[in-house]
């Protein structure tokens, strides 16, 4: 259901926007893209080094630019600098991001900013030095009724960018699981005569799941990842740590299970000597139509407890997932942690370095400005280019 907020104020617009974000933003800018009077979602930004404003300035507008239905946009810095007495901080920002949207056309609807000390307008002539009390925000809140619908805003941008809690005992289970399941996979493709090792009859029915990967893949989508069976969790942990099952299941996560067969297919065909499909790798690089969000959620908590769960030495390649849905999610602080968390790791890690050099290169997927239909908060990271 959608919950319609009209802020008639200042002060109630500011106290919605880490609503609708889901967090409260430290030391960023927030650009917030309006189609007439209706919000169309809201992107957060790493605010920039004091050199970069007039580059940052036209990036930021230029972000907004890519929204087809957008004509206006507001503003919100979020910083940790005082206003001490004097004028806002950051003001020179947002004069240059005022100014590149009135050349590019964009109507602006406010530009705010938040300090620990006060919060101000910076089209407000009226501010008093040192900024506005911060009780006007909440008592603002609390006159929005509608507000009620939508949860109070927790933590800040990095919030979430973790792995869950696991214990030793699960680790062993995954680690040997995985052991067995690399014996089993050793066992099938050997043409040695001499005595083989015992397979694990747990791991060869894990293996059987190998002739149907995005079945596997889809299945998945649908397990408990508090309760994940360890040859489940060793099984997908085996297919994430290589390029070739993994870029299927990123491909099929976006889509279905139909268009994990072509992957798959078209994965099996490329290794045979021909070229692989154009529409099926550019979703790698975000193109194409937008993904559930649903589907992409499921899989980064997924990963997210196999990577927690897995042996060091193979750890990178579920990092590197989570970096990748967390990115496709328009989050793209969570995914430079997780990534850099793979890095430390094995710093040569192919997806890894993918992740790290999408993200500091301010390189969104195209699904994030969607031409119709209000879009999900943004996290663009920074910096951008």
């Amino acid at each position: 259901m959608t919950t319609i907020v009209k802020a008639g104020t200042a002060a109630q617009f500011l106290s919605l926007v880490p609503r609708m974000l889901g967090y409260v933003p430290s030391n960023s800018v927030v650009l917030v893209p309006f189609e007439g009077t209706r919000t169309r979602g809201a992107m957060r930004i790493d605010l920039p080094a004091a050199a970069d404003l007039d580059a940052a300035a036209a990036t930021h507008v230029g972000l907004v630019c890519r929204i087809e239905a957008a004509d206006a946009l507001a503003v919100v810095v979020f910083t940790d600098e005082l206003f001490g007495g004097g004028a806002a901080p950051w003001t020179a920002l947002a004069q240059g991001i005022r100014d590149r949207a009135d050349a590019s056309g964009l109507r602006v609807v406010d530009m705010l900013c938040h300090a620990p000390d006060g919060w101000a307008s910076y089209l407000d002539p009226d501010t008093p030095p040192g900024g506005r009390p911060l009780p006007e925000l909440l008592e603002a809140d609390a006159a929005t009724p509608a507000l009620a619908d939508i949860p109070l805003a927790a933590g800040d941008q990095w919030s979430g960018a973790t792995l869950p809690a696991v214990d030793f005992a699960e680790k062993e289970r995954v680690g040997t699981a995985l052991k067995a399941i690399r014996v089993a996979i050793e066992g099938f493709g050997s043409h040695a005569t001499g005595p083989r090792a015992r397979v694990d009859p747990r791991a060869l029915e894990a293996v059987c799941l190998l002739d149907d990967l995005p079945a596997l893949f889809e299945e998945a989508l649908q397990w408990n990842p508090e309760m994940l069976d360890p040859f489940d969790a060793a099984l997908l942990l085996w297919c994430l740590d290589r390029p070739a099952t993994r870029d299927v299941a990123l491909v099929q996560w976006c889509g279905d299970i139909d268009r994990g067969d072509e992957a798959m297919a078209a994965q099996l065909r490329w290794e045979a000597g021909e070229p692989y499909p154009a529409d099926i790798a550019e979703r790698m690089w975000g193109e194409g139509p937008q993904p559930s969000a649903e589907r992409l959620q499921g899989a980064l908590e997924i990963a997210r407890r196999i990577a927690a769960a897995a042996p060091r030495a193979v750890r990178p390649g579920p990092l590197a997932v989570c970096g990748w849905l967390s990115w496709a999610l328009g989050r793209s602080t969570h995914a430079e942690w997780f990534a850099d968390r793979a890095a430390e790791i094995d710093p040569a890690h192919g997806l890894t370095g993918i992740v790290q050099g999408m993200v500091r290169g301010g390189h969104l997927p195209a699904w994030a400005f969607p031409p119709t239909a209000t879009w999900r908060p943004l996290d663009a990271n920074g910096p951008l280019t």
